[in-house]
């Protein structure tokens, strides 16, 4: 079997790399969750790649080509995103791959690209290892998982200085790694954790782990949730009463629109880590947010922004590659050195990571129905609301 995969990357190797530069649309494939429990993280993605692919075509394209993308669904399944990531390589015979959204996925799909010898921009997934194989084939724009709650902890320091929390997690690679490097990061600060509980994706019943949260009473509770979750756990905490100072997410579910609608008056005041927002002074960001908002009648936030991001670094490293051989174009993404409206990306090592874009973080916080920035200072557009008023205190 291994003598039939070699001969099989080796003809797709002299097959890719035959391509010459002619007015054929160059292929680029979109591996994302279009259907399934994740599907409004890639209906946000995929709109945001389609817009920056308007955008990019609309001045001419690549070298006088049209880029034409060719959509994948991974259903948000790794063993459905392995047999998409091989199928665009073996029969749409793109020269690079971007997407990939869940952790899950990306951790099951990344070897693929490198076994293949395929370049694999990942715009979203986030689990640390990820990055930590010595991939060369294998980019990330966003931040990884343990670096998430950067912001927040900077903000717990300064502004709550809470003592003690509960941490509750989804029982996947995403939530596992980020409630780890969380767990980390309280330890370093002298916050003990009383609660440490992972649950099933899609539960319909939280409350049982939720009474377990009140009789420990923390200062503050930690969720790292999809958005059907996120609101679910944040309805039932309002229907016990549980009031610590602050309810944070770990982004994820936390910072999308669903969630505001979801969560209804449960979610008002609820913080979240978060990697983007659009005040934040990158070229193109507040222009990104006021078209996508105009053309789709609802707010993006990070997920697009990374989507909308990876599809002009993809572009640029197109304009920039010797020809589409993949390995040509992997060295074109390793020289990436820009500024997008997703923030600057610039592919580097440091500590157990390789190609990996470094970034910033931010807190945001529900208030009115709108998801504002609120920490650090420099990015704020509101003053954050702390402690969080008890639920018989609201209006």
């Amino acid at each position: 079997m291994k003598g039939v995969l070699a001969v099989v990357v080796a003809a797709l190797a002299i097959g890719i790399s035959g391509a010459a530069w002619s007015a054929e649309p160059i292929k680029v494939g979109i591996l994302l969750p279009l259907t399934g429990s994740m599907a409004k993280f890639g209906e946000i993605e995929k709109r945001s790649f389609e817009m920056a692919l308007e955008e990019i075509n609309a001045k001419g394209g690549v070298r006088g080509s049209k880029i034409q993308l060719v959509f994948e669904d991974d259903t948000g399944k790794p063993d459905v995103g392995r047999s998409a990531l091989e199928k665009l390589i073996s029969r749409d015979k793109v020269p690079v791959v971007t997407g990939g959204y869940s952790s899950a996925v990306t951790a099951a799909t990344a070897p693929v690209a490198q076994q293949f010898k395929v370049p694999y921009v990942i715009c979203t997934g986030s689990a640390d290892d990820v990055t930590e194989k010595g991939y060369n084939y294998v980019f990330r724009i966003n931040p990884p998982a343990s670096e998430y709650p950067n912001a927040v902890m900077s903000f717990l320091k300064s502004v709550a200085k809470v003592k003690t929390v509960a941490v509750l997690y989804e029982n996947t690679q995403f939530g596992q790694s980020s409630s780890k490097a969380f767990e980390k990061d309280c330890a370093d600060a002298g916050i003990k954790v009383l609660v440490k509980e992972g649950y099933q994706a899609g539960a319909i019943d939280f409350k049982p782990l939720l009474t377990k949260v009140k009789a420990a009473n923390p200062e503050m509770i930690y969720m790292v949730s999809y958005v059907m979750d996120a609101s679910l756990l944040m309805r039932q905490s309002k229907e016990l009463g549980i009031n610590p100072k602050l309810f944070v997410g770990g982004g994820a579910g936390f910072t999308l629109p669903e969630f505001a609608k979801s969560a209804g008056t449960a979610g008002e005041n609820v913080y979240s880590a978060t990697l983007w927002v659009e005040t934040l002074p990158f070229p193109g960001a507040r222009e990104y947010f006021d078209k996508f908002k105009k053309k789709f009648g609802y707010e993006t936030e990070y997920h697009g922004a990374e989507a909308y991001a990876a599809m002009y670094v993809v572009a640029d490293a197109l304009k920039r590659t010797k020809s589409l051989a993949p390995n040509d174009v992997r060295d074109a993404l390793a020289a990436t050195n820009m500024n997008t409206a997703f923030g600057p990306v610039k592919f580097v090592s440091y500590g157990k990571k390789t190609q990996q874009n470094k970034l910033d973080t931010y807190v945001v916080q529900w208030q009115k129905g709108e998801l504002e920035a609120v920490w650090p200072t420099n990015a704020a557009t509101k003053k954050y609301i702390y402690p969080t008023p008890h639920w018989d205190m609201r209006k």
